[in-house]
């Protein structure tokens, strides 16, 4: 999105099926990210399909009923690997070290949803106890 956020704070929208919702963070300089959406893929596409800004807009709106069309551009595309198929209930993440599968020095963290990766100090003491052992 260009220019400021108009929000100073994370929002998290209800969960959709298969993820968060797309919800927002707000970089160092202010602006706001929106994201990331769903969509189950069979083969790796990075690119960012315009076709999906309709459904884009409308989760956004469902917390900021005032954006603007034309007001959001779109950023990257990432694939983000599930631990469950579609339409399967939710789960819990995996942690995975050399125990697991004998691979020396290889941590696995699959499965972990936004903010979880990056800010939990819990799975950064687990990965530290897995990479001491």
């Amino acid at each position: 999105m260009a220019g400021r956020s108009p929000f100073s704070r994370l929002i998290y929208p209800v969960p959709v099926p298969g993820g968060l919702g797309v919800h927002i963070t707000v970089d160092m300089g202010g602006q706001a990210k929106f994201g990331p959406d769903v969509e189950w893929i069979d083969d790796l596409d990075y690119t960012v399909d315009p076709h999906r800004a309709d459904k884009f807009y409308a989760a956004v709106r469902r917390y900021w009923p005032g954006l603007k069309d034309g007001a959001l551009q779109p950023g990257y595309a990432g694939i983000r690997p599930k631990i469950v198929p579609q339409g399967a209930p939710a789960q819990d993440f995996v942690v995975q070290g050399p125990a697991d599968h004998g691979v020396p020095g290889l941590i696995n963290l699959f499965g972990i949803e936004s903010p979880g990766l990056t800010a939990s100090l819990a799975l950064a003491e687990r990965v530290r106890t897995i990479a001491t052992v």
